[in-house]
């Protein structure tokens, strides 16, 4: 078979193994069973609420499975069509299967990306939060460069973005802003680019041309709804009130109206100022608090249920998830998948679907790549 047949079959697979090893498939063919015969108890509807939970599990498991079962049979069709046309010497119909096989590959990969996406909280839309790090204004310019490539990657994907805070640099860039992305599976497809992200450029505040090292934090968290109780005592919330100021301080509101909450037994802050009502903004934050407390109990339990979890869940300031080196060559590596991209500017206008597929699948195996940093 054809180089490039086998390229697209070995993809296929790899893709196809992953699907089975996330579904546990034996136990996925069995539980389908299961919901199955539920759906065929009349009892089941005498709950709506269940019934309801019960349909969304089945139609989830029964579209994993027969889109894993239509790949395999598509890829064993394509090769026999390309092993028949080259016994034949027919080149021409061997180009249709090795074109058929390259074009399932790709859909082999975005169902595999579809199938990770059902976790509990992936198909809810999120919050992007961006900090700036030590460094005053070179890191308070790459935080706004990372505000604007998430923004960029949601309207790829027809997402809302709402800046919901924003604390601008002193001449530059941005102190931190905190975004709220509204789309399908938003949250799914964010949650591994929580971390710390790095730049490495000549600075353009730099008179003397040096290079320079910048480093800014995402941390991402869904927006936690209605079906989901998160209780929260007040007697727990210190609530203050601030003046509200605009992106780059274009204008500043006579009454305080920006709302900051601290959740006193995690140290959790959320603040909130893109509205002119101080209720509407403390309503917000509240929303905000309830996502980030929601968002550390999936962590919590993530970490419980796989041993490789101290790996996939460290988000901490010194944890580097990223590197975008601008010079003295072009390059962004991802330093937990291995995943490199020589094209940066267009990372940085959006471009981070195969970085986030690859974190996603490695969630799965659990394997950690091996990676040399980038200077």
């Amino acid at each position: 078979m054809r180089a490039e047949a086998q390229s697209s079959v070995d993809q296929i697979n790899q893709a196809l193994a992953l699907l089975r090893r996330f579904l546990d498939w034996d136990k996925a063919l069995r539980r389908l069973d299961e919901l199955n015969a539920k759906v065929e108890d009349q009892a089941l509807w005498n709950d709506p609420k269940a019934a309801q939970e019960v349909m969304r599990e089945r139609r989830r498991l029964d579209e994993a499975i027969s889109a894993t079962r239509n790949i395999e049979r598509e890829m064993a069709d394509n090769i026999e069509l390309i092993e028949l046309a080259e016994a034949e010497g027919d080149e021409e119909l061997a180009d249709e299967g090795v074109k058929a096989l390259a074009e399932l590959s790709e859909r082999a990969e975005r169902d595999k990306v579809s199938a990770l996406l059902a976790g509990e909280a992936d198909a809810n839309d999120t919050y992007i939060e961006v900090n700036a790090g030590a460094g005053g204004t070179e890191s308070q310019d790459w935080a706004s460069m990372l505000q604007r490539m998430y923004t960029r990657w949601a309207e790829r994907r027809g997402m809302k973005v709402e800046l919901i805070d924003y604390h601008g640099g002193e001449q530059a860039g941005i102190k931190s802003a905190t975004m709220l992305v509204k789309g399908e599976n938003a949250y799914g497809y964010a949650k591994t680019e929580s971390g710390v992200h790095r730049l490495v450029r000549i600075s353009p505040y730099d008179s003397n041309a040096r290079r320079h090292t910048s480093f800014a934090s995402v941390w991402v968290y869904p927006v936690v709804d209605d079906n989901i109780d998160i209780e929260i005592n007040e007697s727990d919330l210190r609530i203050d009130t601030y003046r509200a100021s605009g992106a780059g301080g274009q204008h500043i509101n006579t009454t305080d109206s920006a709302v900051r909450i601290t959740h006193i037994p995690t140290n959790i802050v959320v603040q909130c100022q893109n509205q002119r009502s101080q209720h509407k903004n403390k309503a917000e934050a509240m929303n905000q608090l309830r996502a980030r407390m929601y968002e550390a109990e999936l962590q919590r339990r993530e970490a419980e249920a796989s041993a490789t979890a101290a790996s996939k869940t460290d988000i901490g300031w010194g944890h580097q998830i990223r590197s975008y080196v601008l010079q003295p060559y072009q390059m962004v590596k991802d330093l937990r998948t291995g995943v490199v991209s020589t094209a940066p500017g267009d990372v940085l206008d959006g471009d981070l679907d195969k970085f986030m597929a690859a974190a996603l699948s490695q969630r799965v195996t659990g394997e950690k790549v091996e990676v040399e940093d980038v200077d």
